[in-house]
């Protein structure tokens, strides 16, 4: 193994997914000499949480929407993500609008409208006829209305993480692929060893998605994560263009119905294939990178398969395409962004459960801040390790 020469970087963030990059890109923004390292060769790669190539953007978020970070968060990574595109000249994100579809009595429901409401997000709410009359491409059971925000779109993630670390690499950046990390030393500063060289820096931050407790495990903290792997399935269109460009991206609150969420995103990766996943799925050891096309456990799928057939008339009730992505989940779905119990100079960002993506330039901010020992922006408590304790104290 090669040795570098012992160059001190203001920090090494580990894991390139749009996490990892947000965080080095404000470090690059703030003049920081910074080092990103990934595993995988070739990052951006479809091996982590974002293994799909496009995700939904939304202000609110249901259950997580009151937490501060969130709240005022998602406003400004649309000016982040602003500025990004004018950087590069391009734009990884597509206004569609969004629908939230379910009933009004609902607790999210409600307490999705009461939101928007409250933050000044402009909304329209359909009862089941106006949604009919809207979108009559889509059935509903009787009752079910739903929530239309035409701020809302979609991201393109293959595209965003491109960009961002095209961004990153012009600001002065480093960024180091099929460099998996074999070791860390704690301490100021923090050594760490990859499969090729060895770094070290003032700090240390760790954003590696579901491989997170393995670089934890030497330093003596476990989180109380679960990696799952979620099915993202492609629809076909009976009719082309049935829901293409002019089809809102949207998500589907049945709790009576269906356990969790159902999402979906007009037709474009696939032309004529319309995205529609099920916001759960099977756990996973994070190592079997080569998902299979099929997952042994299909119960989500054969979910799926009936949410299109009674609900989207216009589409076959078989997916066309199958391929896979990762979450990488905590006990309350909340993210983890944190100092290291022990060693203040690791920063610790994970468990982003699977709405991550969307507030990726907050939480870069935020590790930042954390890393940097800046002035934080948002009251971190609702994210601190130590809320986990009462559930267990072995692994903590």
């Amino acid at each position: 193994m090669a040795m570098t020469q012992w160059e001190l970087y203001d920090a090494i963030v580990v894991g390139a997914g749009i996490q990892g990059c947000f965080t080095t890109y404000h470090f690059t923004k703030n003049k920081r000499k910074v080092l990103l390292l990934e595993q995988v060769m070739s990052a951006p790669s479809a091996q982590g949480c974002v293994g799909d190539s496009s995700c939904s953007h939304r202000r609110a978020d249901g259950h997580i929407f009151s937490v501060s970070v969130y709240t005022s968060g998602i406003s400004k990574c649309y000016f982040v993500w602003a500025d990004v595109e004018n950087s590069l000249g391009l734009s990884p994100y597509r206004q569609t609008g969004i629908l939230m579809m379910g009933r009004k009595e609902e607790a999210e429901f409600h307490t999705t409208l009461d939101t928007l409401s409250k933050h000044g997000v402009e909304h329209k709410y359909f009862d089941p006829e106006e949604l009919k009359r809207c979108f009559p491409n889509i059935r509903l059971p009787p009752g079910h209305g739903g929530i239309w925000e035409p701020s809302g779109g979609a991201l393109c993630a293959d595209k965003a993480l491109k960009a961002l670390q095209d961004l990153i690499r012009q600001l002065g950046g480093v960024i180091h692929d099929g460099e998996k990390v074999t070791e860390i030393k704690p301490g100021f500063p923090v050594t760490v060893t990859t499969t090729t060289s060895t770094y070290q820096a003032k700090s240390l931050v760790i954003t590696a998605g579901p491989w997170t407790n393995q670089l934890l495990l030497p330093l003596g903290i476990q989180l109380p994560l679960q990696t799952l792997r979620i099915n993202v399935c492609y629809w076909k269109e009976k009719v082309p263009g049935t829901y293409g460009e002019n089809f809102p991206c949207f998500v589907a609150v049945f709790p009576d119905l269906i356990p969790h969420h159902i999402y979906g995103l007009p037709a474009r990766e696939y032309p004529g294939l319309v995205k529609i996943c099920y916001h759960h799925g099977n756990k996973v050891d994070p190592d079997e990178r080569d998902c299979p096309s099929a997952s042994p456990d299909l119960t989500d799928v054969r979910i799926l398969s009936g949410f299109v057939r009674d609900y989207f008339p216009g589409l076959q009730p078989q997916p066309a395409i199958m391929e896979c992505c990762m979450y990488t989940n905590t006990p309350d779905d909340n993210f983890i962004l944190d100092r290291h119990p022990k060693h203040a100079n690791i920063v610790i960002g994970a468990g982003f459960s699977g709405h991550g993506f969307k507030l990726s330039p907050v939480v870069g901010k935020v590790l930042y801040e954390l890393s940097s020992e800046s002035t934080l922006s948002y009251d971190l408590t609702p994210f601190r390790i130590r809320r986990f304790k009462h559930q267990d104290k072995a692994s903590l």
